[in-house]
């Protein structure tokens, strides 16, 4: 091995460490936080505060420390992955430290041990965060993509447990004639555990990137459109979306109280443009909030559509496009109008939330 060789061996070494010790010590921190929380442990909460200063120190060091590689190595493939992951976990692992600052800060505003339903949910998923990020923090150290896709999954199962946490938060809040500080305290942290859920979740992401090469795939959105009696505008709307996006979202149709069957004005317009809605039939929506909660947009197409959901998930937007005139014959100018319409708005809608590649 070259002198050359040697050193870029000695200094990715150097890194490798570093990043593995900080690590380390944001997991020690986040402990320490959920610690002080659960026992009421001021004195604790207080270290895990003064704790996140060498923290930060670390991540200014390690930034150098990549930057003075970049500089003096020139790194290509697998080294760069591994740099510009580095760089990108560093910031990570920073921000998981403020959340554990957060989570300290707020254990002392709480004023005392949580009880019931609070208390144990929790433990539970500080608990499941804590294990999220272990499995991550190991998968990057390790380069390890198995484990990486695995902290992944478990992540997703926190954010799915936490819509049925702030929906009883809320539930609680409105029983109560409002939001008194404890449970805005609670909010707060349930809210942070999600964050340290999130961010586990992006460094397993650039665990798999520096074995595998593979960037996060794009997000798929999930989109409802509702309408009054689902035999129009929510069908068209659907069609529409599907032909123009197929590969950048999932579009569903729905609405509270179904009609027996399609507009039969619509349907002749929609099949000549070449759309067939052969096997499409009004579909009655579940309400329920775990079946709501699986899509991030819900679009109203009609004013009373909205009504009828309630509560809009804690996760999911609700949006209304209310200025849409359903013809009342044939007319072929109107129905030409209407689509036209809904065309743009989806558009829009999808240029919104996946930028340039709906454009």
């Amino acid at each position: 091995m070259s002198h050359l060789e040697e050193r870029l061996e000695h200094d990715l070494n150097e890194i490798r460490d570093h990043i593995a010790k900080m690590g380390a010590e944001v997991e020690q921190s986040l402990d320490g936080a959920f610690r002080a929380l659960q026992k009421h442990d001021d004195k604790l909460a207080f270290k895990t505060i003064l704790s996140d200063l060498p923290i930060n120190r670390h991540m200014r060091q390690i930034d150098r420390l990549c930057h003075a590689f970049i500089a003096v190595h020139l790194p290509s493939a697998g080294h760069l992955r591994l740099i510009s992951s580095v760089i990108r976990a560093n910031i990570i692992l920073e921000r998981i430290g403020d959340y554990a600052v957060t989570i300290a800060r707020e254990a002392v505003q709480l004023g005392d041990v949580p009880e019931g339903y609070m208390s144990s949910e929790l433990k539970k998923v500080s608990a499941e965060a804590m294990a999220v990020l272990s499995e991550a923090i190991s998968s990057f150290n390790s380069s390890n993509a198995e484990r990486a896709r695995h902290a992944i999954t478990m992540a997703g199962q926190v954010e799915h447990e936490m819509d049925g946490i702030y929906a009883e938060l809320l539930e609680h809040g409105d029983a109560e004639g409002g939001y008194g500080r404890n449970t805005m305290i609670y909010l707060i942290l349930f809210s942070q555990l999600k964050r340290v859920a999130d961010q586990a979740k992006n460094l397993a992401e650039e665990a798999i990137f520096i074995e595998t090469g593979e960037t996060k795939q794009p997000k798929v959105y999930r989109i409802l459109f509702m309408d009054e009696d689902n035999s129009c505008l929510g069908p068209m709307a659907a069609a529409i979306a599907d032909k123009a996006f197929h590969d950048l979202g999932q579009f569903t149709t729905a609405s509270v109280q179904p009609a027996d069957s399609l507009d039969s004005n619509m349907v002749a317009f929609m099949q000549g443009r070449g759309f067939s809605l052969s096997e499409v039939t009004p579909r009655k929506l579940d309400t329920s909030r775990e079946t709501l909660s699986e899509f991030h947009v819900i679009v109203g197409l009609n004013q009373k559509v909205m009504k009828a959901v309630g509560k809009i998930p804690f996760r999911t937007s609700a949006l209304n496009w209310m200025k849409l005139e359903i013809p009342a014959n044939e007319d072929a100018d109107a129905w030409e109008s209407l689509y036209k319409t809904l065309a743009l708005q989806i558009r829009e809608l999808m240029e919104l939330l996946r930028g340039d590649e709906a454009a």
